[in-house]
């Protein structure tokens, strides 16, 4: 965590501004459009990563799809994962994250300020009740990312096996599929090293509606893996 106090000492005048601001929209997020709400993260996110000595390295954002309504896939390495693609991708998304980490310091400020849902993974019924919801924003224009591997790896920039049953919300939002590559992330806040570090967001070609419909979950989890590993291992 040497990093984060890193990026608090270097943004000493910046961090009481910012972290009122971001209190205040988190606490009226219906204020502010999601434009607005979208702007301030990526100022904050910017602020962050300058002072801690993050660079990152954007690939791809050619790929995204041309209208919004579409769900993110990425790798899982940490708690620094959002704010990197935050600061990579130009189009505002929401999270679908876990319920552990939604009362996580700034982390709770930033998942209020995109609208994001927790979900209980030990509660089916409460987990479908947030898939169902989610897929109707997609269809109505709004994005998201979900966390397929539904928790971080520990092994650096190996992946987990990545759950069919994520891709739920999708196949009902019948909506782009978006992997993404995230290479070095965890060397952010899950490391003691404050030395300049660059992270790599990699948004690969997506997987339209047509080309997955007659895939079962399982089958469309194991395409995106195998996705994003081979562009883990050709960029390490």
């Amino acid at each position: 965590m040497k990093r984060i106090l890193l990026m608090v000492l270097r943004n000493l005048f910046f961090v009481p501004y910012g972290w009122i601001k971001l209190c205040y929209y988190a606490s009226h997020v219906d204020k502010y459009t999601t434009e607005q709400r979208y702007a301030l993260l990526k100022l904050i996110d910017r602020r962050a990563n300058r002072g801690g000595r993050i660079r990152i390295e954007t690939h791809g954002v050619e790929n995204l799809p041309k209208e919004d309504g579409f769900i993110f896939y990425p790798n899982h390495q940490g708690l620094y994962d959002v704010l990197a693609i935050i600061e990579a991708c130009p189009r505002p998304f929401s999270v679908v994250m876990k319920r552990e980490v939604e009362n996580i310091p700034f982390l709770k400020q930033v998942f209020a300020c995109m609208k994001a849902y927790a979900i209980d993974r030990d509660d089916v019924k409460q987990s479908m009740k947030v898939i169902l919801q989610v897929s109707k924003e997609v269809m109505e224009g709004r994005n998201f990312l979900i966390f397929a591997e539904g928790t971080r790896s520990k092994k650096g920039n190996q992946l987990l096996e990545f759950k069919g049953g994520s891709f739920k919300a999708a196949m009902k939002a019948r909506c782009p599929i978006v992997p993404v590559a995230l290479i070095d992330s965890y060397r952010s806040f899950d490391t003691n090293s404050i030395r300049p570090l660059t992270v790599q967001v990699h948004f690969l070609e997506p997987l339209f509606h047509e080309e997955y419909e007659s895939m079962k979950s399982v089958e469309i989890a194991a395409e995106v893996k195998n996705r994003i590993e081979r562009v883990i291992a050709s960029n390490e």
